[in-house]
C-alpha cells in the first residue's frame, strides 16, 4: 500500500467529499460553475510498511490535488505550477507551511491515537475541513474527524461545540467543548482563513481551471441473460469532472435500469465515466448515448456500431465485462458501507 493508495482510502472512507470534503468531496466545481472549494485532508495510519507515509496532508482546490506533504519527506511540496505563484509574495511560504505540517503531525500523534484501543492491523485517522465561496457571495465550511471510516467529532460552527458519533467521541467532546479558543481557531480557519486562500488560489488557477478536455466516447455492447444485452457509454479524458451522460430510447431519456460509475479520475488529471442499461436485442436500434459537456459545442448522441473485426469485438466484450465488473464491486461496497453506516448529526 503506497502514499496514493492510502490517500484513495482515505477519500472513499471520508466519502470523498468529507470533499465537505463528509464527502464531501467534494462539493468539486470548475470556473463555470457557481460554487469553488477548498479542502484539506489530513490522514494518519496506525502501523507503516512498505514505503506508506505514517502521516499525510493533501489540499485540494475544487478537484484539484495541487498541495501535499507527508511523513516521510516532512516537507510541504507543490503539486502543479500554478501555485508556486505564492512565492512571490512570500519567498518563505513552504517553509512556513512545512513548520505548521509537521505541527499537525505531532497533534494527530499526541492527541488523537490516545482514544482508542488498536487491534492489530492498519488503523486511520482522518481530518478533514475546508470551505466554499459561491458567485452570489455565499459561504460555507466544516471540520471534521473520523476514524476507520466512520464519523468520530464534527463542529457545529454556529453553536461552537463540537458533536460526537459514539460513546468513545464523547471523552474527547467533552476536552475540546471546554477548550473554547481551540473550537474559535477551528471555526476562524474555515469561515475567515480559507475563504481568504479559496479566494488568492482561485486567481492563481483560473486559467488552468478554464481548460477543457473533449471526452473520448464509445458504445459497446454485451450479451446478457434471458435474451438481454447490456449497452455500455464509456466516456474516457475528459475536463471539467462535470458532465452529463443519458441513453435515450427514440429520444426519450432512460433512467431505470440504468447503472454508472461516477466521474473517476485518470492519473493526467482528466476523467472517465460509463453508464449502462439493459436493452432487447430488437430495441438495440432505438437506443442512443447522449453527452453533454463543456469542451463539446453540442450535444452528441451516440449508437451501438457493429465492430469491424471479431478481434476488436473481442477486445470489447473484455473491456465491458471489466467495468461492469469494477462497477458491480463498487456498489456492492457503497451497499455495505451503507447498511453499517451511522454518521454523526449534522447541524
Amino acid at each position: 500500500m503506497d502514499a496514493l493508495l492510502l490517500l484513495g482510502i482515505a477519500a472513499l472512507l471520508l466519502g470523498r467529499g468529507c470533499p465537505g470534503p463528509t464527502g464531501a468531496a467534494p462539493a468539486f466545481s470548475h470556473p463555470g460553475s457557481s460554487t469553488h472549494t477548498l479542502q484539506y485532508y489530513k490522514v494518519a495510519v496506525s502501523e507503516t510498511g512498505q514505503g506508506l507515509p505514517q502521516f499525510i496532508i493533501v489540499g485540494y482546490l475544487d478537484d484539484q490535488l495541487f498541495v501535499q506533504y507527508n511523513s516521510n519527506s516532512r516537507k510541504v511540496l507543490p503539486q502543479v505550477p500554478w501555485v508556486r505563484k505564492i512565492e512571490q509574495e512570500d519567498p518563505r511560504y513552504w517553509e512556513k507551511q512545512t513548520y505548521l505540517s509537521q505541527n499537525w503531525e505531532r497533534f494527530f500523534q499526541a492527541n488523537l491515537w490516545k482514544y482508542h484501543n488498536h487491534s492489530k492491523g492498519i488503523h486511520i485517522w482522518q481530518w478533514t475541513h475546508g470551505c466554499r465561496l459561491s458567485q452570489d457571495g455565499g459561504r460555507g465550511g466544516h471540520t471534521q474527524f473520523g476514524y476507520d471510516g466512520r464519523d468520530f467529532l464534527s463542529l457545529d460552527l454556529k453553536r461552537l461545540n463540537w458533536i460526537g458519533a459514539d460513546a468513545t467521541a464523547q471523552m474527547a467532546k467533552r476536552k475540546w467543548d471546554a477548550d473554547v479558543p481551540w473550537s474559535q481557531d477551528r471555526r476562524h480557519f474555515v469561515e475567515v482563513v480559507c475563504v481568504g486562500w479559496l479566494q488568492k488560489f482561485l486567481d492563481y488557477a483560473k486559467e488552468t481551471l478554464r481548460k477543457t478536455e473533449r471526452p473520448t466516447l464509445k458504445v459497446a455492447r454485451k450479451q446478457g441473460f434471458g435474451g438481454q444485452e447490456t449497452l455500455i457509454c464509456r466516456a474516457h479524458g475528459f475536463y471539467p469532472k462535470e458532465i452529463d451522460v443519458t441513453w435515450m430510447k427514440s429520444g426519450e431519456g432512460q433512467r431505470q435500469d440504468t447503472l454508472t460509475g461516477g466521474a473517476v479520475p485518470n492519473s493526467d488529471g482528466t476523467y472517465h465515466t460509463w453508464l449502462s442499461i439493459e436493452v432487447g436485442p430488437k430495441d438495440r436500434g432505438r437506443y442512443r448515448c447522449h453527452v453533454e459537456h463543456d469542451s463539446l459545442p453540442k450535444p452528441l448522441d451516440l449508437a451501438w456500431e457493429e465492430p469491424a473485426s471479431a478481434y476488436e469485438a473481442w477486445l470489447l466484450v473484455g473491456s465491458v465485462a471489466a467495468v461492469i465488473g469494477i462497477g458491480a464491486g463498487v456498489l456492492f461496497y457503497i451497499k455495505k458501507r451503507q447498511d453499517g453506516y451511522q454518521a454523526a448529526p449534522s447541524e
